[in-house]
């Protein structure tokens, strides 16, 4: 192959990879994500709020993952000579220009090191706020499914509903939790990837950062026990669905939670939220907040809101894997 049609087959390569990228990182349909609304699901209001928050999350990975593999492809190819230098640069830039492409951005716009941890501050808060809208939503849906299980076991039980068409019920309801969490699982990655975007610009902008965050993100969790018996719900909603009981003097893992609400673990696993005086107020860490723009206590606020929206997936799981998940009463 001569010189000049490696340097074509070198541009064709790059022309095509990015094209890739671009393709991979495009917003699918509404309907391809959650389906058309066939007029039964009592919860669609619930699911499009949260398939709703999830656009916010691909932008700036899409503008990362290009810059890295266009980057990968040409240093892969200067290195090697080679077109297929270029393909391996590609690979290699793709997986790394998400994590390097925010904090390359600053570095680019910003002036001085207090211009770049303003943009930071600016950006954490913002995604910060957008966690939380996701995380309520998630929650809403969750919680909306729960109680419509709840509905149809209280049916089936009392006689209101026959047996058969309780279980054909039950079984749509478990078919639309997990294509719900699937859709969760899809905007989480987003959420991780944008995360690791800026872990990497909290330790290029304060070497050592990111060890720092770490620890203050999640106080470490107490055991105490309640004073009372306290039912544990899945979200900290006041509706919300009751997932378990936590007895007087059973003593469980407890973190802070939002205003007037601790984190609960219990024995076996399943997470939850309990009324914060149900507990011994002293026993509780008290949560992190963002210190009124500080870049680290955000990028510690922003890391705890991504940690629990990743374990709130795997506790729906757990909820419908638990005998009062979807299960009718026998």
């Amino acid at each position: 192959m001569t010189r000049l049609t490696e340097r074509a087959a070198l541009q064709r390569a790059i022309s095509g990879l990015m094209a890739a990228v671009v393709l991979a990182g495009c917003v699918t349909t509404q309907a391809g994500r959650i389906g058309v609304d066939d007029g039964r699901d009592a919860c669609r209001p619930q699911l499009l709020a949260l398939d709703g928050t999830g656009d916010f999350y691909g932008e700036q990975i899409l503008q990362g993952a290009a810059i890295g593999a266009a980057g990968g492809a040409l240093i892969g190819g200067l290195t090697s000579g080679r077109w297929q230098g270029a393909l391996i640069g590609a690979a290699v830039g793709g997986a790394s220009g998400a994590a390097v492409g925010y904090y390359a951005a600053l570095q680019r716009q910003a002036s001085d090191q207090q211009a770049l941890f303003q943009q930071m501050s600016k950006d954490l808060s913002s995604e910060n706020a957008q966690l939380d809208r996701t995380q309520i939503a998630f929650n809403n849906l969750m919680d909306c499914r729960l109680r419509s299980a709840e509905r149809v076991r209280e049916m089936a039980r009392t006689g209101r509903m026959d047996r058969a068409t309780a279980q054909a019920q039950m079984a749509e309801i478990r078919t639309r939790f997990q294509a719900d969490l699937a859709l969760a699982q899809s905007i989480n990655g987003r959420i991780a990837a944008r995360g690791a975007e800026f872990d990497t610009a909290i330790e290029g902008a304060i070497p050592g950062g990111k060890a720092a965050v770490q620890t203050a993100a999640r106080p470490a969790p107490v055991r105490a026990a309640p004073r009372r018996p306290v039912e544990v719900k899945f979200s900290p909603n006041p509706d919300s669905p009751r997932i378990a009981t936590v007895n007087a003097r059973e003593v469980v893992a407890v973190r802070p939670g939002p205003p007037g609400s601790v984190a609960v673990e219990t024995a076996s696993g399943l997470r939850g939220y309990a009324p914060a005086d149900a507990f011994p107020a002293q026993r509780a860490p008290a949560p992190q907040t963002d210190a009124g723009g500080d870049v680290r206590s955000l990028a510690a606020t922003n890391l705890a809101r991504r940690e629990n929206f990743s374990e709130s997936l795997g506790n729906a799981e757990r909820v419908a894997q638990a005998g009062g998940g979807f299960e009718l009463p026998g």
